[in-house]
């Protein structure tokens, strides 16, 4: 279970790499409170992504959603970390 947090700003955004048919997939938030919003982040990915999925399983039943991860985070005690 995740706590509730004012966000300051929540941005998707997606990469089509249309000849290998993938959709990349980003979510970018903001807070000005001190913890962290990985959470929100991969929610915001994951949430995304299963609509595509919805909206286009009548094209192609085969669909797959890959990795999901963080790329980036910065502040907190851990710092900037960016992940591989």
């Amino acid at each position: 279970m995740c706590h509730i947090l004012p966000l300051s700003g929540c941005k998707i955004t997606f990469e089509m790499e249309p000849q290998l048919y993938t959709i990349r997939c980003y979510c970018t938030v903001t807070v000005t409170g001190k913890t962290g919003v990985e959470m929100e982040a991969l929610t915001g990915v994951s949430t995304a992504l299963l609509t595509i999925y919805d909206m286009c399983k009548a094209l192609d039943r085969t669909m797959k959603i890959g990795e999901i991860h963080l790329c980036s985070k910065t502040g907190g005690r851990s710092g900037n970390v960016v992940y591989r």
